[in-house]
This record gives structure tokens, C-alpha cells and sequence, in this order.
């Protein structure tokens, strides 16, 4: 499947994460065009692992690394998740932890596949999740309102080519 690039972004915000997977089911049974780097399986891929983190526990990060995590979770963390949570959006371009990034994540219908399954153990998750190394511990409904936003700024790359 070729995906053609634009440079119009869709305005996304999902109720509930069943929400996100029927999106990313809809952009792989109608094709989709990319107004960003990320294909369908690469974004789904990427949104998997953030869904895992919580609940499996998040990559240990290298000292330096977890220092500037601490620094930022002290002095800014409440207020960024504060803002993006308020504003339903991310901010486009930033970094992100280098084992969420798949070069080549391969099959945009295992990928999504896979999201799906994400989800669902998500969802299903009855203990605390796991703090996040940015934003600490999160309750349940926290925890989800992040996933919603973040969710909905990868998916907010790929437009449906078809209706």
C-alpha cells in the first residue's frame, strides 16, 4: 500500500480507547495518507509500547537519563500533563524514547493487530499502573485520558483516503 504525503493533519479526540483502535482499523481498510514520517504500523507499533509500559513497567533509562526525568518530573511534569490533558493535544516533534521509534514496523495489519491487544490488556489492567518516569503515578482514569491524547495526536497523521 503506497501512503501518499499531505500536509493536512485531521483534528482528533477519542471518548474511549475502542475509539482509537476502530480509527486505526478505518485507516487500514480504507488507506491512508501521511502528513507526517509514520506509517499506520509504525505509529500503532509506537502507541503499543506506551500502552505496555504502564502496565509491564517502563524501560530503565540510563543515570543521566533518569536524572533529567526526576528534574523535569519535579519542575515541570504536572504542569505538561496538566496542559496536554486540558488541551486534548501533544506538541508535534518532540522526542520520545528511542525504543518506541520503529524504523520499519512492518505490517500495518498486525500492527494495528496488536494495538488492539494493547488496549484491551490496558483496559483490563486492575492494579496501580507503574509511574511514568515524566509524569509519576497516575490513577486509572489519568492514566487513560493520556493515552486518549496521545493516541490521538499520532493517529492524527494518517488521513483515511477513502470514506
Amino acid at each position: 500500500m503506497t501512503t501518499p504525503i499531505t500536509s493536512q493533519r485531521r483534528t482528533l479526540a477519542f471518548h474511549d480507547l475502542d475509539d482509537a483502535v476502530s480509527d486505526a482499523e478505518t485507516l487500514l481498510e480504507s488507506g491512508y495518507a501521511r502528513a507526517g514520517k509514520w506509517s499506520l504500523a509504525q505509529c500503532c507499533e509506537h502507541l503499543s509500547e506506551w500502552l505496555r509500559f504502564p502496565v509491564e513497567g517502563f524501560p530503565r533509562q540510563p543515570a543521566p537519563i533518569r536524572a533529567i526525568f526526576w528534574v523535569a518530573r519535579h519542575a515541570v511534569g504536572k504542569r505538561m500533563l496538566a496542559g496536554w490533558l486540558s488541551n486534548g493535544s501533544m506538541p508535534a516533534g518532540k522526542p520520545t524514547m528511542p525504543e518506541t521509534v520503529f524504523a520499519d514496523a512492518g505490517d500495518d495489519r498486525e500492527a494495528v493487530e496488536r494495538f488492539r491487544e494493547r488496549v484491551t490488556r490496558f483496559k483490563s489492567h486492575s492494579g496501580p499502573y507503574h509511574p511514568s518516569p515524566l509524569f509519576g503515578q497516575l490513577d486509572h482514569e489519568t492514566a487513560t485520558r493520556l493515552q486518549l491524547v496521545h493516541c490521538a495526536h499520532h493517529l492524527s497523521f494518517l488521513i483515511p483516503t477513502q470514506s
